[in-house]
C-alpha cells in the first residue's frame, strides 16, 4: 500500500461526521489525545481517540483501526446507558460484554462493517499482552478477555483457571445473546457481571493494569504474519460473523477508496499556496480544547437570520474537482466536491485578530464575537481567512486560524479558542510575516482588528503602503471600552494609511461592522 498520511485536523473533521452519523446524535465532539486509549465520555458527549501514530501497522492499516474503533464508540453512544472505568475487574468485564452487545446491534444496521470488524480484531489481538507478562489474578481477567473476544489465548494458563475462563466466557456470551434477543440494556447486562466474577473467583474491585502493547506503536506486521492471525480470528468468529475471506479483509478495497480520496484532498489542501511554517506562521495544536465556550448561539443565529436574504441566488454544483472537500457528500455516495456560487458576494477577505494583553480582560467576549463573524461569513459562503497574533515565551507569534482554502469548522473554532491574549501590538512584524501570503492570495480586503496603537507606527505605515500597492484594500477596526476611546483608536489608525477605519465599542457589533464592508 502507498504510504499516505492524514493530518489530525482532517481526522477530527471526518471522525466528527462519522460518529454523529453512526450514533445519530448531532452534539458529539471528537478529541484526539495520545495520553489515553480510545474511550467515550457519555456525560460529556465526547469521544477521545488514539492518534494514528500510536497505532500498529502501515498508514492505511492505522486508518482502518481508527475508523473501526470510532464505529464502536458510535455504537456505545447509541446503545450504552453507562461506561464504567476499565481499571477494575467489574468495569472491565462489563465494558467487554457491552462491546459484544453493541457490535451485534450495530451490525444489523451497518452490514458492511464485517470485514473491518475482523480486521480490527486482528490488530486488537496483536496488541494484547502475553499472559505471562500479566501478574496475579489480573492474568485471569486478561485471559477471559482474550478467550471471550478472540477465542484464543496468547500464552499458557493453569488448567484449573482455564476451565473457569471457558465457563465464564460461555456464560458471558449467553448473556450478551439474550440481551440482544430480548432488547435488554446495559443495566440488565450489569446485573449478570457478578456471576462472572464468581465463576472466575476474583474480587470485583481487582485492579486491572494498563496493558502494554506487544508491539511498539508504528511497527507493522508482514502480510504473512497478518494473514496468519487473520485466519485464526476469522475461523474463531465464524459463528458470529459468518465466513469471511481473509485475503479480501487484508485488501480493504472499499475503505481504501475512501481513505485515498481523503488523503488526496488533504495533500491538495496542504499544497495550496505557501506553507505557513516556512514563513514563521504557526498552527495551533487544537488538542484538548473545548471550543463550545466561545459559541454565542443567540448572536450567531441572529446574524444568520438577519442576512438570510443574502443567500438568495445560490446555485449548487456538484463537480469532480473543486476547492473544498465535502466529507458528508462523499460518504453518502454523492460527488465529493462542490462549488456554491453566489452572484452578489465576491469579496475575498483576510482577517487579522489582535490578541495582545490588552484584550485579555474581554478575551471570551472578543472570541465569541469573532467566532460569530466567522460563522456568518461561512454561512454566506464568503471566501475568507483568519489569522491572529499574540506573544509566547516573549516572542511574537502569528497564528493561522483558518487559511482561505480550509472550511470553517470545529477544528478552526478550536484554534481560535486556544489563543491566549498576551504581549504588545507588533503589527509591523506581523504584517511582515503575512506579506508572502497576501502577495500570493491577493484578497480584496485585509482587515485588522486591534485595540491599541502599534509598537512601530512608521513601519506599519510602510507595510500598509506595500499591501495597497498589491491592490489590497486596507481596513482596520479600532476596538475600545467605550465610544470615545474606540473613535480615538480608529482615528489614530487612519493616520497609518488605512483606507477605511471603523470604531467598535461593543464587541458583539464586530460581525455587523465587518459584513458592512463586503462588496454586495
Amino acid at each position: 500500500m502507498q504510504a499516505i498520511q492524514l493530518q489530525n485536523d482532517s481526522l477530527v473533521e471526518i471522525a466528527t461526521f462519522l460518529v454523529r452519523r453512526w450514533s445519530e446524535k448531532d452534539n458529539i465532539g471528537i478529541e484526539i489525545s495520545d495520553k489515553t486509549e480510545t474511550k467515550t465520555r457519555l456525560k460529556e458527549n465526547k469521544v477521545i481517540l488514539t492518534p494514528l501514530e500510536k497505532r500498529i501497522g502501515n498508514d492505511f492499516q492505522k486508518y482502518r483501526q481508527f475508523r473501526t474503533s470510532l464505529w464502536y464508540e458510535g455504537m456505545r453512544i447509541k446503545y450504552c446507558k453507562k461506561i464504567l472505568s476499565d481499571d477494575h475487574a467489574f468495569g472491565f468485564i462489563l465494558n467487554t460484554m457491552e462491546t459484544q452487545r453493541i457490535e451485534q446491534l450495530g451490525r444489523k444496521i451497518w452490514k458492511g462493517m464485517d470485514e473491518e470488524i475482523i480486521f480490527n480484531y486482528t490488530y486488537m489481538l496483536v496488541a494484547r499482552p502475553q499472559l505471562h507478562t500479566v501478574y496475579g489474578k489480573a492474568r485471569i481477567v486478561e485471559a477471559f478477555y482474550q478467550y471471550f473476544m478472540f477465542g484464543v489465548l496468547k500464552g499458557e494458563i493453569q488448567s484449573s483457571n482455564f476451565e473457569k475462563i471457558k465457563k465464564a466466557s460461555t456464560f458471558a456470551k449467553s448473556i450478551v445473546n439474550q440481551a440482544v434477543k430480548e432488547k435488554q440494556n446495559t443495566d440488565w447486562v450489569e446485573k449478570n457481571v457478578t456471576e462472572i466474577i464468581k465463576i472466575l473467583d476474583i474480587d470485583s474491585l481487582l485492579t486491572i493494569p494498563i496493558s502494554l502493547p506487544f508491539m511498539k506503536a508504528g511497527m507493522a506486521l508482514s502480510e504473512e504474519e497478518l494473514l496468519k492471525v487473520l485466519k485464526i480470528i476469522s475461523k474463531n468468529k465464524e459463528g458470529d460473523l459468518g465466513k469471511i475471506d481473509p485475503t479480501s479483509v487484508i485488501r480493504g478495497d472499499d475503505v481504501y477508496d475512501e481513505y485515498k480520496v481523503l488523503v488526496d484532498e488533504n495533500k491538495k489542501t496542504e499544497n495550496k499556496g505557501l506553507a505557513t511554517e516556512t514563513i514563521g506562521i504557526q498552527i495551533p495544536s487544537t488538542r484538548n480544547i473545548d471550543e463550545t465556550t466561545i459559541y454565542d448561539m443567540s448572536l450567531i443565529n441572529g446574524l444568520k437570520t438577519k442576512f438570510k436574504e443574502w443567500k438568495t441566488g445560490w446555485k449548487e454544483q456538484h463537480l469532480s474537482s473543486g476547492d473544498e472537500f465535502d466529507e458528508e457528500s462523499y460518504i453518502e455516495g454523492n460527488e465529493p466536491f462542490f462549488t456554491d456560487i453566489k452572484k452578489s458576494i465576491k469579496t475575498k477577505i483576510v482577517i487579522l485578530l489582535d490578541h495582545s494583553s490588552s484584550i485579555a480582560s474581554d478575551a471570551i467576549e472578543y472570541k465569541k464575537a469573532t467566532l460569530a463573524l466567522c460563522e456568518v461569513l461561512s454561512f454566506l459562503k464568503v471566501k475568507f481567512a483568519v489569522y491572529a497574533f499574540s506573544t509566547e515565551n516573549r516572542s511574537m507569534v502569528c497564528w493561522s486560524i483558518k487559511p482561505e482554502n480550509v472550511k470553517w469548522n470545529s477544528i478552526t473554532a478550536k484554534r481560535l479558542a486556544q489563543i491566549v491574549a498576551n504581549g504588545s501590538t507588533p503589527l509591523a512584524e506581523v504584517y511582515d510575516k503575512m506579506f508572502p501570503i497576501l502577495q500570493s492570495k491577493r484578497p480584496d480586503i485585509f482587515l485588522t482588528l486591534t485595540d491599541g496603537e502599534p509598537s512601530d507606527p512608521d513601519a506599519v505605515r510602510n507595510m500598509t503602503k506595500s499591501f495597497k500597492n498589491l491592490g489590497i484594500s486596507m481596513v482596520a477596526l479600532g476596538l475600545g471600552p467605550n465610544t470615545v476611546r474606540a473613535i480615538t483608536i480608529a482615528n489614530n489608525l487612519r493616520h497609518l494609511g488605512y483606507e477605511k477605519t471603523m470604531a467598535v465599542s461593543r464587541l458583539k457589533d464586530i460581525p455587523n461592522k465587518v459584513i458592512s464592508i463586503l462588496d454586495v
